[in-house]
């Protein structure tokens, strides 16, 4: 790379904006509350915020249920908020990313109520209308996301409509023109305002098999996988045409310089990157989500690294993310402490990175009473553990009432630990998990080699992960302790010593080292091999 976009150097930072800050006092995160922290923003390291869907809604799927593209939900504020969040964040030389939610619709979106009004209105086939197989009975077995089939009859004009999630969802037929032009506009509207780029929601969802034939039995279903599962997807995502249309989007993106899209895709690598496209005519960035489900063991994710690394096409950047509102908190699926290598992991392999938000504190999962649980998903598939909720909970800023976010009962329990576990105590602690992703996104400013540089892989034994970045002539080697023994690691072959920059653990940075580097369990460390520092060890 002799030069790179903002999007390939900045690291991005998730911001579900119901649970960011409140700051009109009803308990739900707001765009005043977003850039009331702006200069928090700033001060962690992040280049750029994306944040979950704010416009118009009835909220069945919180936000992701768009009754108007080109509005701002009330919950959230006004356009004039918006406008003036935009502002303040240019002003810092901070991004702001939208969510794009392309697939469906709310119920409630004027397109659908005309939709659904008649079979000659003009914008039926603006969704995807069929008749019963047989009276009573679903067009075929598709399966919604969200439970149960993925038909929904309406007893108005005697079809079903197909809707992937839940049944307040409709989903756009993309094959009809006029809801492709329709979507390239609200596009357009949000670029004139500045936004700089989009995320796109379940884009391999877009397109589904014009023969609507039944989807395949999964021979690998198990008793207590979510029962969508029970079938293969083979004919309602991922289809070929999808490509075009993500093509199409992308032209759309080109016409406005310095923006990004990325694309919400949960497949296999393999499948992953046919999304860059042709020649990357597809999104800069597919989400690259392997390490949510990974096996948290060296091997395993050296294996994972590695065959990233061979699939991408020439010219495709990598990207990572360890969690998101939709998967389980990093720091409860591999625990605290080794949520602090979870970080280094993220911070200093090539590609972009994305910190969810309250990862940076290592906020865990909430458990969520059954009663103010609130997710859809939870609620229409009890008992699987499939809900959001506990990865969504209010953002611990200190420890007064209600952990700083708001003054009054938030829409969702904060933590029980937040009067110990929250921001400005641990700004306060030196030896925190914040200062820790403080320190590491300072680096990944300060090294060519970390945020542009080259992955060389050298080994994954036991519980131990090697690595290095190299960017003309400079070097970076990381080392990561996935288990809680103590251990020894000598430095590559061709290096002699070298300054280590970085410990997980905050007590060793600008340590020396030679030959050797003892590693405690549970620790990660980051050390410059670059000429310059070695020239300047004593002999």
């Amino acid at each position: 790379m002799t030069s790179a976009c903002w999007w390939q150097t900045d690291v991005i930072y998730q911001i579900y904006p119901r649970s960011f800050l409140d700051r009109n006092g009803d308990g739900i995160g707001d765009l005043r509350g977003i850039a009331a922290r702006l200069d928090y923003l700033v001060d962690l390291g992040v280049g750029a915020i994306w944040i979950s869907p704010i416009f118009a809604s009835p909220m069945a799927d919180f936000g992701y249920d768009i009754s108007d593209y080109n509005s701002i939900d009330p919950l959230f504020g006004t356009m004039a908020d918006f406008d003036a969040l935009m502002k303040a964040a240019h002003d810092r030389d901070l991004k702001v990313i939208l969510d794009f939610v392309p697939n469906h619709t709310s119920d409630q979106h004027p397109w659908f109520q005309q939709s659904r009004a008649s079979r000659d209105n003009p914008r039926r086939d603006w969704y995807i209308w069929r008749n019963p197989a047989q009276p009573g009975v679903a067009p075929n077995n598709w399966l919604s996301e969200f439970g149960g089939s993925a038909w929904e009859f309406d007893g108005l004009t005697g079809q079903y409509y197909y809707h992937a999630f839940h049944t307040r969802q409709p989903d756009l037929n993309w094959r009809n023109p006029a809801v492709r032009s329709a979507m390239h506009e609200v596009l357009r509207f949000w670029l004139r305002k500045g936004v700089d780029g989009f995320r796109v929601d379940v884009i391999w969802h877009l397109v589904k098999d014009d023969q609507y034939r039944d989807n395949p039995i999964n021979p690998q279903f198990r008793l207590g996988d979510p029962p969508n599962r029970r079938l293969v997807p083979l004919y309602t995502t991922d289809r070929p045409e999808v490509h075009d249309l993500i093509a199409a989007m992308r032209r759309v993106i080109d016409e406005f310089d310095d923006r990004v899209l990325i694309g919400e895709i949960y497949l296999p690598i393999e499948r992953l990157i046919a999304y860059y496209g042709r020649d990357l005519s597809g999104v800069h960035l597919p989400f690259n989500f392997s390490l949510i489900g990974a096996r948290w063991q060296a091997q395993s994710i050296a294996k994972l690294i590695d065959e990233y690394e061979a699939a991408l096409p020439p010219g495709g950047w990598p990207n990572w993310v360890l969690g998101n509102h939709d998967r389980p908190r990093i720091a409860s699926r591999v625990g605290p402490d080794q949520a602090r290598v979870a970080a280094m992991l993220l911070l200093t392999l090539r590609g972009t990175p994305t910190i969810y938000y309250g990862d940076e504190i290592g906020m865990q999962q909430v458990p969520i009473p059954p009663e103010q649980i609130r997710d859809p998903l939870e609620k229409n598939v009890p008992g699987r553990g499939l809900g959001r909720d506990g990865a969504r909970t209010p953002l611990q800023w200190d420890g007064g009432k209600f952990a700083g976010f708001a003054t009054v009962a938030p829409w969702l329990p904060v933590a029980a630990n937040y009067a110990q576990q929250n921001i400005a105590e641990q700004i306060r602690n030196p030896g925190s998990i914040y200062r820790l992703y403080r320190r590491l996104l300072a680096l990944r400013r300060e090294q060519p080699a970390l945020r542009r540089g080259s992955y060389r892989p050298i080994s994954a034994n036991g519980d131990l992960l090697l690595y290095t970045r190299e960017f003309e002539g400079d070097r970076i080697f990381v080392v990561l302790n996935l288990g809680s023994e103590p251990t020894a690691v000598a430095l590559p072959a061709e290096s002699r010593a070298g300054r280590l920059l970085v410990s997980t653990f905050g007590d060793r940075d600008r340590e020396l080292v030679r030959e050797i580097i003892d590693i405690r369990g549970n620790e990660g460390v980051v050390v410059e091999l670059s000429k310059q520092a070695v020239d300047a060890l004593p002999d």
